[in-house]
């Protein structure tokens, strides 16, 4: 099932269930469910944050990065912040540009999170590597699907004990299943430092999702 589908499917279910308790209060006021189908745009914008929550977008990037105007971009922006399932945050170092996040306390946020995750193959890397191995102290996804965007190729940082046979032998196990090529940096914690990952615009613990 390709993410747009999977993505209007659990819009589907939330929109519905928005309406029933809107009626249940008797309220006029709710989400309809063609809110929620405005196409891959929407699902692009949606997969980049939900990827990395810890991620800001702004108009001017959204424009760019997705190869849309201005208008378009801004009309997204305001109709998933009208359902909420992003939130502007405030920023000290430049307040005329208003930023954005994923909302992470969204009753969905986990539902929708867990196609994204499943979708660019994240959910068979901590399955595969952090669930299998399980001497690592950290495990960090680096490149563009840090950055929120879906690519070919899975970049990671594994510090710990590692066994490099055992692990070669997963790499190619996960590489087949996902039908992506998977890099590996391999630390022992003696030689890790947090500074390493000072060079990488956009990194992921992925310890952390556990």
């Amino acid at each position: 099932m390709s993410t747009f589908v999977s993505f209007c499917n659990l819009f589907y279910v939330f929109s519905c269930n928005s309406r029933r308790r809107s009626r249940a209060k008797n309220h006029t006021n709710h989400l309809e469910t063609s809110t929620f189908f405005s196409g891959k745009l929407r699902v692009q914008l949606l997969s980049k944050l939900l990827l990395n929550p810890a991620m800001q977008v702004y108009l001017r990037g959204v424009e760019r990065d997705l190869g849309v105007n201005s208008n378009t971009a801004r009309i997204e922006l305001n109709k998933l912040a009208k359902m909420n399932l992003i939130q502007v945050v405030q920023s000290e170092e430049n307040a005329k540009i208003k930023k954005y996040a994923i909302n992470t306390k969204h009753p969905m946020f986990d539902s929708l999170r867990g196609v994204a995750l499943k979708f660019v193959g994240i959910d068979a890397i901590i399955n595969q590597f952090i669930n299998k191995l399980g001497t690592l102290q950290r495990v960090v996804l680096t490149g563009e699907l840090a950055a929120g965007n879906n690519a070919p190729i899975i970049d990671l940082i594994l510090v710990g004990d590692v066994d490099r046979v055992f692990l070669a032998e997963l790499v190619a196990k996960a590489e087949k299943k996902l039908s992506k090529k998977i890099r590996v940096a391999v630390y022992d914690p003696a030689e890790f430092s947090a500074e390493l990952l000072q060079g990488f615009e956009h990194w992921i613990d992925l310890l952390d999702e556990q």
